[in-house]
């Protein structure tokens, strides 16, 4: 009983960390799964079984003796709840990290889950409670303390939400602490430029390419990863800015209204990066315009003489701070602005493009596949020569950028190669990656996919347009992961006539899509990973 409940209990407080720690978000997945994990049906009846043996003396009198009864229900439970095949996952993309903050949360989840079982079966407490309800009560002990145990089993996420609230003023407390501190520090450094960097797409990769630019002539320090929340940003500032750092470069990531704010509130930045306007986190948001705003947010925190580093192509980005007279405005992109790129060409050495500042052309080469990151290094040479790093530098820079971890990744894997664009597939990368797999020659073009998450209302109509794309690229092979998953796709590939339905295969997770994979390979193939999701959403 013991070991169901803790890895169950282990199972909903990874859920909870891999939501972020949001309660909201939190009940949504609880509600998306309530059958198969919150509630399973079999527990359910299991406990309702026990409810009625407690509560209804002497209804199963007739058959056997209440001690029978007893240990019946005892060696039966022990049995049904051996097996934790349901929450024990052997394979996990990002496994449970115990930091601090999950000790603390599972102090009251466990002292909750201890006490409810114990405390229901209290003599004094149960005698006075339900004595009027059943007379008999009091010779059930056994049944009693499993119908706890099992109640206190299908508590367990709401433990969670409890000791969420519990904990809530000592985390408010402990991040409130960390965010004064890293404020003490940036004010300590008067010399410091800040480049924040924001946007629906993109954030990471543009965030490297400033990096990468930059590193050559000023001591650079930079967020790791997807480091874009408070605490992500205030680890890094308190840890690893140092007094020599002249450059700080934080991304800044937002999934509800006044996120960027926040963070500003930490970091006010000096330059201002925004990549794009989306549909990413639309389900949060609600629409593009109050995605447009919010992420203006972070040109609204410029100081005076600040300056805005713009998507000229994009046309909520390319219009932020019009109304800002005291600040620079340099706008990029693929079409329009100051500094443009065109003439892309790319294969399985990178890309290729003519990067335009104020009349001057350079031929720039880079190992990055992808128009859209061609986009994004326009804006971080958009950094770049504002702080005064020449075209010439700029283009020996760009050539030793190395591509960036799950985007758009080109990895030779034995004989064969591998795109591995496997972090948080939006449309518009999507349909980039699909074009780049199409234009590859070596060999058979193969897509693994669970399409596309976290789109609203949309989320339907855009992974039927992406397979539409996919159907349109006449891959060789597609295999696509999680049945619910794969309808909106299925149902583009067959609405365009050319498609090739019989190279379609639908499994139910990324592992069984390796497995079906492996005797499939050939040498020269080229295999497109488009977008990896987490756990929670396996199906």
């Amino acid at each position: 009983m013991f070991r169901y409940h803790w890895y169950r209990t282990r199972f909903f407080v990874h859920t909870f960390q891999q939501v972020g720690y949001k309660n909201n978000e939190f009940w949504h997945w609880l509600r998306m799964h309530w059958d198969e994990k919150v509630i399973p049906i079999d527990l359910g009846i299991f406990n309702l079984i026990l409810f009625i043996a407690v509560a209804v003396d002497g209804f199963f009198g007739n058959v056997v003796t209440r001690s029978t009864l007893a240990v019946i229900f005892f060696v039966y439970t022990v049995f049904w709840l051996a097996s934790v095949k349901r929450y024990k996952q052997e394979k996990v993309k990002k496994p449970l990290v115990v930091t601090n903050r999950i000790k603390r949360l599972l102090i009251p989840v466990v002292v909750l889950g201890l006490l409810f079982p114990v405390f229901f079966t209290l003599e004094s407490y149960t005698g006075r409670l339900l004595y009027n309800y059943s007379p008999g009560l009091l010779s059930f002990d056994i049944i009693l303390l499993v119908f706890g145990w099992v109640f206190s089993a299908i508590l367990i996420p709401f433990y969670i939400f409890l000791a969420s609230w519990i904990t809530k003023p000592i985390e408010n407390s402990i991040q409130e602490g960390f965010k004064k501190q890293a404020r003490k520090k940036l004010e300590s450094m008067p010399h410091l430029k800040v480049i924040a960097i924001t946007g629906s797409y993109g954030k990471t990769s543009t965030k490297f390419m400033v990096q990468d630019l930059l590193k050559e002539r000023f001591s650079v320090c930079s967020t790791p990863g997807s480091f874009n929340t408070p605490m992500g940003i205030c680890k890094v500032i308190n840890n690893d800015l140092l007094s020599h750092h002249q450059i700080l470069i934080l991304e800044m990531g937002a999934r509800y209204a006044g996120n960027i704010q926040e963070l500003c509130d930490i970091a006010q930045p000096d330059i201002s990066i925004i990549t794009n306007v989306g549909v990413a986190h639309l389900e949060t948001f609600g629409s593009q315009e109050v995605i447009a705003k919010e992420k203006g947010t972070l040109v609204d925190n410029l100081p005076s003489n600040g300056v805005a580093i713009l998507n000229a192509d994009d046309k909520y980005v390319s219009i932020m701070g019009e109304n800002r007279s005291d600040i620079e405005r340099i706008l990029v992109g693929l079409e329009s602005g100051v500094i443009k790129g065109n003439d892309i060409k790319y294969n399985t050495e990178g890309t290729n493009f003519i990067l335009s500042v104020e009349g001057e052309e350079v031929s720039i080469q880079t190992r990055l596949l992808g128009r859209h990151n061609v986009q994004n290094m326009l804006l971080a040479i958009g950094a770049a020569y504002h702080l005064g790093i020449r075209s010439k530098t700029i283009a020996l820079g760009a050539k030793n950028i190395e591509p960036i971890e799950h985007r758009l990744e080109l990895k030779k894997a034995g004989d064969f190669y591998i795109i591995d664009d496997a972090f948080n597939s939006n449309p518009v990368g999507a349909k980039n990656a699909v074009e780049i797999l199409s234009q590859f020659s070596s060999g058979r073009r193969i897509i693994i996919t669970p399409g596309m998450v976290e789109l609203g209302e949309i989320e339907y109509q855009e992974n039927r347009k992406f397979g539409e794309a996919i159907a349109k690229a006449q891959l060789d092979k597609i295999i696509l992961v999680g049945e619910d998953r794969s309808e909106p796709i299925l149902e583009g590939l067959h609405s365009v006539e050319t498609s090739n339905i019989e190279s379609v295969s639908v499994v139910n997770s990324l592992f069984e899509a390796n497995d079906l994979l492996k005797p499939y390979i050939q040498p020269g193939d080229v295999v497109l990973y488009e977008n990896d999701l987490p756990d929670l959403y396996n199906e």
